[in-house]
């Protein structure tokens, strides 16, 4: 009986000790994240939107002014491969705020929404104890799947051409929160429209081999220097919310991540321009400050790697993978392999040209599965859809069926090896584990050739491929001829 009141005794003197255990307490495995007070660390990612990962001064340009970035990377870590799977924006975020590549969660193609019995990173962060804050652009619905704690909309701002992201309110937030929060900030900028930039000069934009031709285009050269202001203009507004976090929160206690959604020069393709995003952290007293990494990461590993840092465990059903161990320093590798994904039919376009691709860390296999090489392979028997299979083609009549790039010496995508005889084995494996992929993430397109579906989606988020639209037109012979089962339903929202 002594000895039983000794162990009641014992354990009572734990509690005392050691806390109740508390919703701000994590777990024995991540407690070298918390700080001396036991608390879960504050999550902040700040997402500008369409912007090149060659366009900062922490990723070699020096011709863009991009100093809260390079702050951020000489506080913290940059990843030097980190991808998206989609260069578009709605179905880059969806794959950020859900863990799941687009095919899976269902936003696959722009201004549509993800399926509505998926679980986000609302109700995940939630469930481990997190406020979860949006800040700025959604793109993103059903309001069901994400449903924020608070949410704040852009706002307008005079002289400039794009809404603002609502910085009284996040410092409003950030001076009174009292609880581990999740807060999503997303801007406007650089997305166009840009600003109007009357006094540039060639010589003051970098230029790639995807975008040299255009160096004696002034039309280009003058849409790239209001390219370079928009830049200016969010870093404005990143070096604002970070002044917030240091006067507010414990900033060692505060994880900030950097990112861009994808590319605006790869918008819409599988290249590495528009597939290839900035990643920079920075976690002061975890992450060591002028740190890199050249782990193959995804915007797929972003909630669980949160999930990590929160305490819980990443659910198996994601796609991703936590990159904590990474933030720690640990050279540990994370994924052998990224994936990407490409569709051209949406509200806007019509162009019916689907592409796959599969990266490691040195070399990309891509499939165009409508390459004008296979267009008649797939032509079926009905006119109006044959229509849309050989415009999408013919849209894209310069890109082959299979390409193949060596990225450690030919970074930009501009050597197709794909008839290299010297690269036959690497293509085979590419190739097999792209289709295996495929299948594991439902993919329609789960044949070589001979199946060119046009895709929709259903309820307000539908669109018709035989309309016209501000960047489309349909001869009148072909609209209104397309009927509901020519379509394959891709969003069951």
């Amino acid at each position: 009986m002594k000895q039983a009141k000794s162990i009641v005794l014992i354990g009572l003197l734990s509690i005392l000790i050691f806390g109740f255990g508390s919703s701000c307490k994590i777990n024995t495995k991540n407690e070298e994240s918390t700080n001396e007070n036991g608390l879960k660390p504050n999550i902040i990612f700040y997402i500008a939107d369409d912007q090149d990962i060659y366009d900062y001064g922490c990723y070699g340009n020096d011709k863009v002014y991009t100093p809260a970035v390079d702050r951020l990377a000489r506080e913290g870590i940059l990843f030097e491969n980190a991808f998206t799977a989609q260069a578009i924006c709605a179905p880059s975020r969806s794959q950020l705020l859900t863990g799941l590549y687009p095919l899976k969660n269902g936003c696959f193609a722009n201004h549509t929404a993800v399926k509505p019995d998926i679980e986000s990173v609302s109700k995940r962060m939630r469930a481990l104890g997190y406020e979860v804050v949006r800040a700025g652009k959604s793109h993103l619905n059903p309001g069901s799947v994400f449903d924020w704690d608070k949410k704040w909309d852009a706002v307008h701002k005079e002289g400039v051409p794009r809404e603002y992201i609502p910085l009284d309110s996040i410092e409003a937030y950030m001076k009174l929160a009292t609880k581990p929060f999740f807060m999503y900030i997303a801007s406007y900028y650089p997305h166009a429209e840009y600003f109007n930039v009357e006094n540039f000069n060639a010589e003051d934009i970098e230029f790639f081999p995807f975008d040299e031709n255009k160096k004696s285009d002034p039309a280009f050269v003058k849409r790239k220097a209001g390219y370079y202001r928009s830049i200016q203009e969010d870093n404005t507004q990143l070096e604002r919310v970070l002044t917030y976090v240091d006067k507010y929160l414990d900033k060692n206690n505060t994880l900030f991540i950097y990112s861009a959604d994808h590319g605006v020069s790869g918008k819409f393709t599988v290249k590495d321009v528009g597939l290839r995003v900035p990643l920079v952290a920075r976690w002061p007293n975890v992450i060591k400050p002028g740190t890199k990494s050249a782990q193959l990461v995804h915007y797929v590993d972003v909630l669980p790697t949160f999930m990590d840092i929160a305490g819980g465990k990443p659910a198996d059903e994601l796609d991703g993978k936590s990159f904590l161990p990474l933030l720690r320093g640990e050279d540990k590798e994370i994924h052998t392999y990224v994936y990407g994904v490409r569709t051209n039919q949406n509200i806007l376009n019509s162009e019916v040209f689907p592409s796959r691709m599969i990266r490691d860390k040195r070399y990309k296999y891509i499939r165009n599965f409508n390459s004008i090489e296979v267009m008649e392979q797939n032509i079926g028997n009905i006119p109006q859809v044959n229509y849309f299979i050989r415009r999408g083609a013919m849209a894209h009549k310069n890109e082959p069926f299979e390409e193949l790039y060596d990225l450690q010496n030919d970074p930009f995508e501009q050597n197709n090896l794909i008839k290299d005889a010297n690269h036959q084995d690497i293509k085979n494996r590419l190739k097999t584990d792209l289709f295996k992929w495929m299948e594991s993430q439902g993919d329609f397109l789960n044949k070589e050739v001979g199946y060119m579906p046009l895709i929709s989606a259903k309820g307000e988020n539908g669109f018709k491929l035989d309309q016209d639209t501000p960047t489309r037109n349909i001869p009148d012979s072909i609209k209104n001829t397309l009927r509901k089962e020519d379509y394959l339903i891709i969003n069951h929202w």
